[in-house]
């Protein structure tokens, strides 16, 4: 009962953290003191406390989304491991309803834009989405891959990858965590995908989709992206960790990561601009030519000689 205690206050804080982390680490090298971790905290409860505002044009689909996509990506972090190291629903390929229900809330946030009538939220969605079907192939072909070399069917399968690959299991484990990375910095709609503090409409992907959304409503759509980034940070940390560590070190270990992992994103966005549309997508197969390699490494491990 305690771990699971520790594994919800987790879930809830340190997503704050770790976006407050990442402008910390960009006003670093920005050469500014930048604003406190907890800003976004702050920021979150000055938006609950907000009324939201809704167009005479937009229907029931539109108030229902942000509810449902935050539901969904609380959902999915259930079968994640977090600070414990096991997940709170730890079911067989629970990480193939992990990728649905997320998927699921996205398909919500995709038709709330587009029942605003907008013609700057429908290219936003139209991009996310076409996005989406990269990402989502690439994630099963990693987890496939692991699943057939760990013969383990959840996401503890990632910590017990060295124990299975011989000498390429820190090459798998380093593919899996750059893949992973990537798949982050997609989902999360962070540079040089997206940029999350752009206010060009043409260049936008994900806030051009919630530019209606207001009070509340926003809150819960903030809150739900930076936890669904905690949830890849805490997947990158299940890898990377060995899994035979005391609670108390592996809970240390898992926080370091976390933060370590932030200031890496926030030095990537510190570092390089927003890739030009025309460019993403070439970075965006990097992350599947990741997977694809996972799976060649695991294919030789597996039936080689």
């Amino acid at each position: 009962m305690v771990i699971l205690l520790i594994n919800i206050i987790a879930l809830l804080v340190l997503p704050f953290l770790m976006i407050g982390t990442i402008k910390k680490t960009k006003a670093f090298w920005a050469g500014r003191k930048g604003v406190s971790l907890l800003q976004p905290f702050y920021d979150f409860l000055r938006l609950m406390k907000k009324e939201s505002v809704y167009s005479k044009t937009t229907s029931w689909i539109f108030k229902f989304a942000p509810v449902f996509n935050f539901t969904t990506v609380l959902f999915a972090s259930l079968f994640v491991p977090l600070i414990s190291g096991q997940a709170i629903i730890n079911m067989p390929f629970g990480f193939i309803i992990f990728s649905y229900v997320l998927g699921l809330g996205k398909f919500f946030s995709l038709i709330g834009a587009m029942d605003t009538g907008s013609s700057f939220e429908g290219m936003g969605a139209s991009r996310e989405a076409c996005f989406s079907t990269i990402v989502e192939p690439a994630f099963f072909i990693l987890m496939g891959s692991v699943v057939a070399l760990t013969k383990v069917s959840t996401f503890e399968n990632l910590k017990i990858i060295l124990e299975n690959a011989g000498i390429y299991g820190y090459l798998i484990i380093l593919l899996t965590a750059f893949t992973l990375f990537i798949m982050l910095l997609i989902e999360g709609c962070r540079v040089p995908v997206d940029d999350p503090t752009t206010h060009l409409e043409l260049t936008m992907i994900h806030e051009v989709m919630v530019l209606d959304n207001s009070g509340a409503d926003l809150g819960l759509i903030s809150w739900g992206s930076a936890i669904k980034m905690f949830l890849f940070e805490a997947l990158i940390a299940a890898l990377i960790i060995p899994h035979n560590f005391p609670f108390w070190i592996s809970s240390l270990a898992f926080l370091g990561m976390i933060f370590l992992i932030s200031i890496i994103i926030g030095t990537v966005e510190a570092s390089i601009a927003r890739f030009r549309m025309t460019h993403i997508f070439e970075f965006i197969f990097i992350m599947s030519i990741g997977a694809l390699l996972v799976l060649t490494l695991v294919t030789y491990r597996i039936y080689g000689n």
